[in-house]
């Protein structure tokens, strides 16, 4: 198989956190991915991996138990999200592409928050793809656990707790115009309601089956390139069925198959316009000889422009 060779330098970053979802695991994420060899392959394809580091993220054993509430671990999530911010956003100062690997999604709120900001510093604005089983647009008040790792895609659009949606600027992170979620399967009533309200276009499995991935992936390439310098790719594994993925804590059946991700990635590759990734809610704890993250990794590539030819 060859493999393209981007001269492009990438940083990854780290974020052990699993504070923002309800079962306990994706903090483990980032050693997972890295056994399964991320940074080794990406080198063979020709990338520079100029710097790994790691967000500090306290532990849930460290903290006082959290019962609930609107925001589950909320000011431990937002120190989080603001440091990733800082640390994304000197990535791509540095000419670095930041991949961030976590962690629950709760860390999109970080990582695109400072991705965002370096552009709009330059008046430029990203797109965003959003690959998810679940929309992660509820907010405080209509979340029904309180689970922050449901909230990220909502407060990028300037939606919910004002902290959250102001991490280093107070300007909306992605235009809902430039945002294509694709996957979608499970979606909670009143998130609904803010889903159709905000503009989102949501491509959910019966979209998928109904056009293919294919003619899918050409859309989601159209909205998230109209009128930006390129788009983030925010890729949580619960978006794959758990037949291919079976290592995370938000199983939905019914997935994008692990050919379908990878043509969705693959075309997006063909682009050269991403700006950056994530990759979270892998769980090596509910995984069989972390065959989850070394499929991940796999989809990663395809990303970075793996193909066969």
């Amino acid at each position: 198989m060859e493999e393209k060779s981007v001269a492009k330098s990438i940083q990854i970053i780290g974020v052990p956190v699993d504070l923002g979802a309800s079962r306990r695991g994706t903090d483990g994420g980032v050693s997972a991915v890295r056994i399964a060899g991320l940074g080794e392959k990406l080198n063979k394809m020709g990338y520079t991996i100029s710097q790994e580091l790691d967000i500090a993220v306290p532990s849930q054993e460290s903290r006082p138990v959290d019962t609930g509430g609107n925001m589950r671990f909320r000011s431990e999530i937002l120190q989080v999200c603001r440091d990733l911010a800082v640390a994304t956003r000197a990535a791509l100062e540095k000419g670095d592409m930041p991949l961030v690997v976590g962690g629950d999604h709760s860390i999109a709120m970080g990582s695109i928050s400072g991705i965002s900001d370096f552009y709009q510093t330059q008046s430029q604005n990203i797109g965003l793809v959003w690959f998810d089983a679940h929309a992660d647009m509820n907010i405080p008040g209509i979340s029904p656990s309180g689970n922050v790792h449901g909230m990220p895609l909502s407060h990028l659009l300037g939606y919910g707790d004002k902290d959250f949606t102001s991490i280093l600027s107070a300007n909306p992170k992605i235009k809902p115009e430039n945002v294509a979620l694709v996957g979608v399967r499970d979606i909670d009533a009143k998130e609904r309601e803010l889903i159709k309200a905000s503009g989102v276009k949501v491509y959910s499995m019966r979209d998928i089956d109904e056009l293919g991935m294919s003619k899918v992936s050409d859309e989601i390439i159209e909205i998230v390139t109209k009128d930006t310098v390129g788009f983030h790719v925010s890729f949580d594994v619960d978006g794959c069925d758990p037949e291919f993925i079976p290592g995370s804590g938000t199983l939905v059946p019914g997935g994008v198959t692990y050919r379908e991700a990878h043509l969705l990635l693959e075309k997006l590759a063909e682009t050269n316009l991403i700006t950056s990734v994530d990759l979270v809610e892998l769980n090596p704890f509910l995984d069989q000889k972390n065959v989850s993250a070394e499929r991940a990794v796999a989809l990663m590539l395809s990303a970075f422009g793996r193909s066969v030819l």
